[in-house]
Parts: C-alpha cells; structure tokens; sequence
C-alpha cells in the first residue's frame, strides 16, 4: 500500500504503533501489543507483520544500545535454538493460519501468561529453570514473534519467572529480540513478501516516534521501582490479551 493512498487516520495509528514499540522495546511491556490490532485491520496479518518488524529492529537497537549491559546470556543462549526453530515453523504455517482465529488464540495464551504471573507472584515462587521449559518458551517466542511479533508476553512469562532485575529483564528481551528479528527479515522479504520499498517508507516515517518512544521508556523505567514494574508487565500483558480477544 502506497503512503499516498493511506488517510490521515492511517498514517496517525502507523506513527502511534511506531511509539509504542519504542516503549516496549524500553521496558513498558506490552504497549507494543496493543497496535497488533490495529494495523492488522489496515494491512492484514502478514502486511501489518512486514510493516512493524522493521520497526521493532529499530527500537531494538536502541534499547540494546542502552541496555546490552545488563542482558543474561546464560539464558539467551538456551533461548536462541529453539526460537529459531519457532521462526521456521511460523514461516511454514503463516499460509494457513487466518488471522482473526491466530489473534484468538494468542489472546488465549497470553490469558495463560497473565494467569502463570499472578500464580508466581502470590506463591512467590519461580518456575524451574531447566531445558524444557527453555525449548518451550524458544519455540513459541520464535512462532509467535514470526507470525504475529506477539511473543512479548511469552517471554516475560520466561524471564518474570527466572525473578531477573528489572534492568536484566530489558536487557535479555532486547538482545534475544534484536537477534530473532533480524533472523526473521530475508523469510518476511523472499518467502512472504511482506517487506517492500514502499512499506520500508512508512517505517522511516515512523522512526522519530520510534526513538521519542525508546528515550521516553527509559526515562519512566528509571522511576519505577522493581516490585512495581513486576506489576507493570503483567498489567500491560493483560490489557494487550484483551485488545486482540476480538480478533
């Protein structure tokens, strides 16, 4: 879709998800999540998926830039294998996947996210770190984040339980999305042709809100104190579970 064919309203939620997911990337999880939506409406599944993963690269490189001090590589690296193969698996099934009942069902998993926080934080207990849930949590993070870059709440299910810092919470989820997504960009260009010149335009469009949402979600994580952002994630999970229950 041309930028000279989209309406002011159009042009205003592209610049608004670019915001968004500048927050998210900078620790205000899930805000990303609720723009799913919206630009699923403007341009499909696979559409609004090619336009916001450029986004999402951008203000993972900031947020790396900032954090990548603070990332848990013990973690990354039992992450990283099975994601891809979730990447891959996502490719193969994105052309059979209808995108009101793919945005159901996450609505649902994350449902399940939301309610596997609250258990944790009432028994104030963690889920074990071992391989298996690792490989899980690889596998759907990678699916979810090929097929509808919803895999946020999958990995704050992942690293809320592992009871990391804030700022070593940030850190992992940028390094392992940066990575993932720039794994992601030659299936979205070659195989679904979701990535064009002409969607890449709107992304440019959208950068200055990208980078004012990065800054602006570092600037508020660094008053939120840990036990309250543990709050926060789970919170904004939830509300981003809502937005996609439509479909």
């Amino acid at each position: 879709m041309f930028i000279e064919q989209l309406s002011f309203t159009d042009i205003s939620i592209v610049l608004a998800t670019g915001f968004m997911v500048g927050l998210a990337k900078a620790g205000i999880h899930g805000t990303s999540l609720l723009s799913v939506p919206l630009l699923a409406i403007l341009f499909g599944g696979k559409g609004s998926s090619g336009i916001m993963l450029p986004m999402l690269i951008a203000a993972d490189v900031f947020a790396v830039y900032h954090y990548h001090r603070h990332a848990n590589w013990q973690f990354l690296m039992k992450l990283f294998p099975p994601a891809i193969a979730g990447v891959l698996l996502g490719t193969w099934l994105g052309d059979h996947i209808d995108d009101g009942m793919f945005m159901r069902v996450m609505a649902v998993i994350i449902f399940a996210s939301v309610a596997l926080m609250l258990w944790l934080e009432k028994r104030k207990a963690d889920v074990p770190d071992n391989t298996t849930f690792a490989v899980l949590t690889g596998v759907m993070g990678g699916f979810t984040t090929m097929v509808g870059n919803l895999a946020g709440s999958v990995m704050a299910v992942y690293l809320l339980s592992m009871r990391l810092p804030k700022n070593v919470f940030i850190g992992t989820a940028a390094w392992f999305f940066l990575v993932i997504n720039l794994f992601k960009v030659p299936f979205h260009v070659f195989v679904w042709e979701s990535i064009s010149w002409e969607s890449l335009k709107l992304n440019l469009l959208a950068l200055p809100l990208i980078i004012a949402g990065v800054y602006c979600g570092i600037w508020l994580v660094k008053r939120i104190s840990e036990a309250h952002y543990r709050w926060l994630v789970i919170i904004m999970t939830l509300l981003a579970a809502l937005a996609l229950l439509p479909g």
